[in-house]
């Protein structure tokens, strides 16, 4: 058990390392303006466990919508994406960020998602649209970078609490079929997206033509976040 858990943690360290690179050679060099990431880093159902197991030996709240967020990716990507004098991180921290022009990240925009009765659509789902149409809720809120902290101790216990946070919006939502409204109002206002068919059908169509293509890209980038 040891030599796996190891091994598992080596993966991953190396998957940081290439992450870093690829934001280096590949994000700054076309002046990428945005990048998202999921940090709980797996499906509910398979991560829920384990994650409540690390909250109970860590004397971290149980959470049952969400999972505690791996840390690697993200403090890899603040590192290198963010100016040095924007989050309080020393000056010298990266000579390639002190020498580009761009200001770096900007915002963090922290999105949750709710579906109807917990149930989320999967990729087949999506590809194949044999469920019935369904109303998705996002809900989101937007930080500046400024606000996220860069040390590593700081930085964990702000993403923790975000989750936590996402925690009770969501319990809130399973509640009362809808997120709480901000604080001030009486009720939260949402604005409704309708996806057009036809955008619909090219995208499922791009998805059959290159099933394995796509397959491909988000292994990739799952072993680079996670």
């Amino acid at each position: 058990g040891n030599v796996l858990s190891f091994q598992g943690k080596a993966h991953r360290d190396q998957q940081l390392v290439l992450l870093k690179e690829h934001l280096e050679k590949y994000y700054r060099s076309r002046n990428r303006k945005w990048i998202v990431l999921f940090p709980e880093g797996g499906f509910l159902r398979k991560r829920r466990e384990t994650s409540q197991a690390f909250a109970k030996k860590n004397n971290l709240p149980f959470l049952k919508h969400v999972t505690l967020p791996r840390l690697g990716a993200t403090q890899v990507i603040l590192k290198t994406l963010v100016a040095p004098q924007e989050n309080g991180t020393p000056a010298g921290r990266d000579t390639l960020i002190k020498e580009s022009k761009s200001k770096g990240l900007q915002w963090v925009i922290d999105a949750t998602i709710a579906y109807p009765k917990g149930e989320p659509i999967d990729i087949q789902t999506w590809i194949l649209g044999y469920r019935q149409p369904t109303v998705t809720h996002v809900h989101y809120r937007i930080f500046p970078i400024k606000d996220v902290p860069a040390e590593p101790e700081a930085l964990t216990d702000w993403l923790y609490q975000r989750f936590i946070e996402k925690e009770d919006l969501l319990t809130h939502f399973y509640e009362t079929g809808a997120f709480p409204p901000p604080q001030g109002q009486t009720k939260a206002i949402s604005r409704e997206m309708t996806l057009s068919n036809l955008w619909l059908v090219g995208i499922q169509s791009l998805a059959f033509l290159s099933g394995g293509m796509w397959y491909c890209i988000f292994q990739y980038f799952y072993h680079c976040l996670f």
